[in-house]
């Protein structure tokens, strides 16, 4: 089997603001590719030079946020004739940017919460008007619930204004939906089991993600078996319309009457302890080497 692969790099750690994360999914999936026998190295391109990566046959992205989901380290790969695991550099630009992904499945007609998009001229009357508190704000090219706040008056609108115009120029407010939040895993055109994310946090915040171990991942989730097969199957259809491939994720919110609206995709999941891709395989039999062996195999030049 090793020799199937040829030489893979395992992309990780880079100088986005989820360089942690990163670091950590991609040690587990290095160790995962030599337990399996792959001529596997890690490869950090904030301490190695990003042209050293045409030496290797095959990339296996673990890089997340900026510079790894954004789409650029994507066109660097294909402009250099190297395969790779996750989507190509258009779908991981539009996957990457909340506001695109949002305006994309809103004329697809695929159910996503009311959103605007806002900047400092931008009135906490006009938000109100457009979808009433309380709402979350967020920067729009970020990943990982990185400067995500919710929002209940205009004092803690103004302060989080601030704070998450600095980590990114587009900003976007969102509908609060009131209800239980899930995630749906898609590996090589496949769906597995629906996951239900219960944090302690009031919302699926950073530290309830990486932090906390108190958060409770429920799966099978609880939906209905008809109408999870339904949900899942327009996740994939979301998952499409972006332009995604390979593998990622797509997360969505259920209210209190049952309806769903999906909220992000994530062309670049975690493959850490925590993380819920792993979580969803290993619910079909699925372990974290076979995972990491079926996502490999999706590896090619888009």
């Amino acid at each position: 089997m090793s020799d199937d692969f040829g030489k893979v790099a395992v992309l990780m750690g880079g100088d986005s603001n989820e360089r942690a994360v990163s670091l950590l999914s991609g040690e587990a999936v290095l160790h995962a590719l030599k337990r399996l026998g792959i001529n596997a190295e890690a490869f950090d391109p904030s301490s190695r030079d990003i042209n050293e990566i045409q030496s290797y046959n095959r990339v296996f992205i673990t890089l997340h946020g900026r510079g790894g989901e954004d789409g650029s380290v994507q066109a660097f790969l294909k402009s250099k004739n190297v395969a790779y695991t996750g989507s190509d550099s258009l779908s991981s630009a539009i996957g990457m940017d909340k506001i695109k992904t949002k305006l994309l499945w809103r004329s697809l007609n695929i159910p996503t919460p009311d959103f605007l998009q806002v900047n400092e001229k931008t009135s906490y009357i006009e938000i109100l008007d457009a979808i009433s508190v309380p709402f979350f704000i967020k920067p729009s090219n970020e990943g990982s619930s990185i400067g995500i706040d919710k929002i209940k008056n205009e004092k803690q609108y103004q302060e989080a204004f601030l704070k998450t115009s600095k980590i990114d120029t587009n900003v976007i407010v969102e509908k609060f939906v009131d209800g239980e939040e899930f995630t749906v895993a898609i590996v090589n055109g496949k769906t597995f089991p629906v996951i239900k994310i219960k944090p302690s946090n009031e919302f699926y915040d950073y530290e309830a993600k990486y932090i906390k171990d108190d958060t409770q991942y429920i799966c099978p989730s609880g939906i209905e078996k008809n109408k999870e097969a339904s949900i899942s199957e327009e996740a994939l259809k979301a998952f499409k319309a972006v332009g995604c491939s390979s593998w990622g994720r797509v997360d969505f919110m259920m209210d209190k009457a049952g309806r769903h609206y999906f909220i992000e995709v994530n062309t670049s999941p975690g493959m850490t302890s925590h993380s819920l891709v792993p979580m969803a395989a290993k619910e079909v039999g699925i372990n974290f080497d076979q995972l990491v062996l079926e996502i490999l195999k999706t590896a090619d030049v888009k």
